[in-house]
C-alpha cells in the first residue's frame, strides 16, 4: 500500500488539471459565439405609411336588364280563323303596322246584310214621309182627318228610327270587318306570339305581346340590407355592360314591397325617360350609385391588415420606433385598400410590408413607402 498511494495521488492531480485546461478553451468558444451573434443581431426593416383621413363614399354597382315601361297584349276584337301572321318575336313595327288577319267571310257578309237593311229603311221613310206630307196638305185643306194625319206622323218617325236603328247596324258590321285586321297602335316591339296561320281564335283571346318604344326601365334585384336606412339618391347612372361608353341618367321610380323569398332581394325599377337608340329591350346593363361623402376615414394599404384576437388590426409604430398591434375598425374594404373608422389617428405610423415579421417590442428599421407601392429610404 504504500508504494501504490504515492502513484495515485499525481494521477488524480494530473487528471483535474486536464479537466481544468480542457474546459478553459470550451468557456472561451463559447464566449466568442455569444459576443459574435449580438454584434450581427440588427433591426427587422419594414415599411410604413403616416396615416392621413379622407372623405369616403361606397360605390355600388349591379347588373340589371333593360325593359319596356308600358307593355300591352294585343288580340282580335272579334273571332274567327287566323289567315295570315305578319310579325314575330324581336320585330320592330310602327303605329298602323298590320300584324295579323282572320277570316273576313263572315263579317263581309255581316256588312252585306246591314247596308241591305239600310236601303230597305231608306225606302220605308222615303213612303212614309211622302204619306205624311200629303197628309199634311189635306189636312190644311180640310180634306182629311186628324186620326189619319197622326197616323202618318206616327209611320214617318217609326221609319226613321228603322233607319237609324240599320246604319248603327251597319256602323258595327263595318267595325267587324275591320276588326279582322290587327294592327299596332303605337310603334313598339313584339315580345311574344301566341297565334299561327289556321288558328281559330276568340274574341280577346291574347295573339301578340307588345311593348311600346320610348320611355324605359333598367330593372335590378338588390339585396335589401342596401334599401334599408339608405337615403334614395336623386339619379343613377345606367351604362350597357357591352358598351360602356354608352349611358343614361335614371331615377327611382318604383321599389317592390315584396321580397323574393329565394334570393332575399328586393326588385327596383331605374326609370330612363330619354334612353339611347343602342339600349334596346333585353340589354344588360349596370346601375352605379355612390353614396355620400360625409363619413372620414384611413386609407392603408391592404398589406398592413392583421388580425388580434379575431378582430383586424394593425401595426401603429410609437414615437421610440417601436410598433404595437392595435385593433382597428374596418369601415368597408375595396380593392387594394381597406378604409378604417377608428383605431388609428391621423399622422400616426403604421406597418404595411414586412408586417407579418414585426415582434411586438423589437426593434425596427422603418422605410417609408412610396406611393406606388415600393420603398424609399
Amino acid at each position: 500500500m504504500r508504494f501504490l498511494l504515492p502513484a495515485w495521488r499525481p494521477c488524480r492531480r494530473a487528471l483535474h488539471r486536464s479537466w481544468l485546461l480542457a474546459g478553459v478553451p470550451v468557456c472561451l468558444a463559447l464566449s466568442g459565439c455569444g459576443e459574435k451573434e449580438t454584434a450581427t443581431a440588427e433591426p427587422q426593416p419594414v415599411a410604413y405609411v403616416t396615416a392621413e383621413t379622407r372623405a369616403i363614399s361606397q360605390t355600388v354597382s349591379l347588373t340589371g336588364e333593360i325593359a319596356a315601361r308600358n307593355s300591352s297584349t294585343y288580340s282580335f276584337e272579334t273571332g274567327g280563323r287566323v289567315t295570315d301572321v305578319f310579325v314575330d318575336v324581336g320585330d320592330q313595327v310602327a303605329s298602323g303596322t298590320v300584324l295579323a288577319k282572320i277570316d273576313p267571310t263572315d263579317q263581309q257578309a255581316g256588312v252585306a246584310a246591314a247596308k241591305a237593311a239600310v236601303q230597305s229603311a231608306e225606302a220605308q221613310l222615303e213612303n212614309a214621309t211622302a204619306s205624311f206630307n200629303r197628309q199634311k196638305q189635306l189636312l190644311s185643306s180640310g180634306f182629311t182627318t186628324r186620326s189619319d194625319y197622326d197616323s202618318a206622323a206616327a209611320q214617318q218617325t217609326s221609319a226613321q228610327s228603322t233607319l237609324d236603328s240599320a246604319k248603327a247596324d251597319l256602323t258595327n258590321a263595318e267595325k267587324d270587318l275591320s276588326n279582322t285586321v290587327l294592327r299596332a297602335d303605337a310603334a313598339g316591339v313584339i315580345t311574344s306570339r301566341e297565334v299561327d296561320p289556321g288558328q281559330v281564335v276568340s274574341a280577346a283571346q291574347a295573339a301578340f305581346g307588345f311593348a311600346r318604344s320610348g320611355a324605359e326601365d333598367a330593372i335590378f334585384q338588390i339585396q335589401e340590407q342596401l334599401l334599408i336606412g339608405n337615403k334614395k339618391p336623386d339619379s343613377i347612372e345606367v351604362s350597357l355592360v357591352s358598351d360602356p361608353s354608352v349611358k343614361a341618367r335614371g331615377y327611382i321610380r318604383e321599389v317592390s314591397p315584396l321580397i323574393d323569398s329565394s334570393t332575399g332581394t328586393v326588385e327596383v325599377k331605374i326609370g330612363i325617360d330619354n334612353p339611347p337608340p343602342e339600349m334596346t329591350l333585353g340589354s344588360a346593363v349596370v346601375g352605379h350609385e355612390t353614396g355620400e361623402t360625409s363619413r372620414q376615414a384611413v386609407s392603408l394599404p391592404w398589406e398592413a391588415l392583421m388580425v388580434k384576437g379575431g378582430k383586424p388590426a394593425v401595426w401603429v409604430v410609437d414615437e421610440a420606433g417601436s410598433a404595437k398591434l392595435t385593433p382597428i375598425e374596418v369601415a368597408a374594404y375595396q380593392t387594394g385598400t381597406i378604409l378604417v373608422a377608428g383605431g388609428v389617428e391621423a399622422g400616426e405610423r403604421v406597418v404595411t410590408a414586412g408586417s407579418q415579421l414585426v415582434l411586438p417590442g423589437a426593434a425596427l428599421d422603418l422605410v417609408q413607402a412610396s406611393s406606388e407601392g415600393g420603398e424609399r429610404r
